[in-house]
């Protein structure tokens, strides 16, 4: 692991920095949620279909705190019923390099895996 700090101070700082980000992204279902959203699955419903498995009680609460955490947009419009849409903010696109990192090491590790 290249970039790690050796000395104590700088590597409990990269630690701490490390949980900050695990805190806003840990979970089964918040980068699978960023994906579809950001692939253009707007609608709650949309949303669900897209991420196979996930629960209506699941997907509500994790929309929640993606929202809290700037990550995604939730707009409501002024219909009968209310239409409300999810987009993802501009501050989401400073983690697709490491969604993008994420997906392929987790495509190597499937492959590696299958191999033996």
């Amino acid at each position: 692991m290249p970039d790690i700090q050796p000395d104590k101070a700088a590597a409990a700082q990269q630690i701490r920095h490390l949980q900050d980000t695990l805190y806003v992204v840990n979970g089964k279902w918040k980068l699978p949620i960023l994906v579809a959203v950001h692939q253009g699955n707007s609608r709650f419903r949309d949303i669900q279909r897209s991420v196979q498995g996930i629960t209506t009680k699941v997907l509500s609460t994790e929309l929640k705190a993606l929202e809290q955490n700037k990550l995604v947009v939730r707009r409501v419009y002024d219909t009968s019923p209310p239409t409300v849409e999810y987009t993802t903010s501009s501050y989401c696109d400073t983690l697709q390099t490491m969604i993008l990192e994420m997906i392929a090491w987790g495509k190597n590790h499937h492959d590696r895996i299958r191999e033996e």
